[in-house]
């Protein structure tokens, strides 16, 4: 049991947050879980997510939370222009993509914002970080700028301009970038009268 109960501290150190199916991929017992919880060995930080007391957080936490419950789903949007410090703003919902055909997550917290890409665009563009232990899949910062051009009646054109100025003004994008996603995104039109301003 010990042994167990070590293995599971293990696990919770490495990988910053643990599920109870991480726990069965290993053969090891869900009910430890419950037991390090009262033990003060181990904290519950949402439905079925669990990490040592002493886990540090930073801002994205939130995410770091999202990427383990589903690791499939790609932070994007607003969600993904914080991670690239590219707005001002903070927003209070997770932005994520999901497959086109997939189910949304339904989660109370944090407050998710749901939005669907096709296969390709879901592959294109994404980028992995580690935050808080966990690996999160992010859209990039070329990528970003584009979706915010796609989904610009969402979040407002206004954003999505401050983002590709930001973006530029900072040396964080190519044109080459912006123009292959913009095709992948078919937003091309959209963006060509913006894109051919840029200084």
């Amino acid at each position: 049991m010990e042994n167990n109960h070590q293995h599971i501290l293990n696990l919770a150190q490495t990988h910053g947050l643990i599920r109870p199916r991480d726990l069965v991929r290993q053969g090891l017992p869900r009910v430890a879980l419950t037991r390090l919880v009262q033990q003060g060995l181990l904290i519950r930080v949402g439905r079925g997510l669990y990490a040592r007391p002493e886990r540090r957080v930073s801002e994205h936490g939130a995410l770091a939370e999202i990427a383990s419950k589903y690791p499939q789903a790609v932070i994007c949007l607003l969600s993904a222009l914080r991670v690239h410090d590219l707005t001002t703003q903070s927003p209070f919902e997770v932005w994520i993509a999901i497959p086109n055909r997939a189910r949304a997550p339904k989660i109370v917290y944090p407050p998710l914002r749901v939005v669907r890409f096709s296969e390709a665009t879901l592959i294109d563009g994404i980028d992995e970080h580690q935050i808080d232990g966990v690996t999160v899949r992010v859209t990039n910062v070329a990528r970003t700028v584009v979706d915010c051009f796609k989904f610009r009646h969402k979040i407002g054109l206004d954003v999505a301009l401050e983002a590709l100025q930001e973006a530029w003004r900072a040396k964080r994008v190519g044109m080459d970038a912006l123009w292959r996603y913009a095709n992948l995104c078919r937003v091309a039109n959209v963006m060509r009268p913006y894109l051919e301003s840029l200084p």
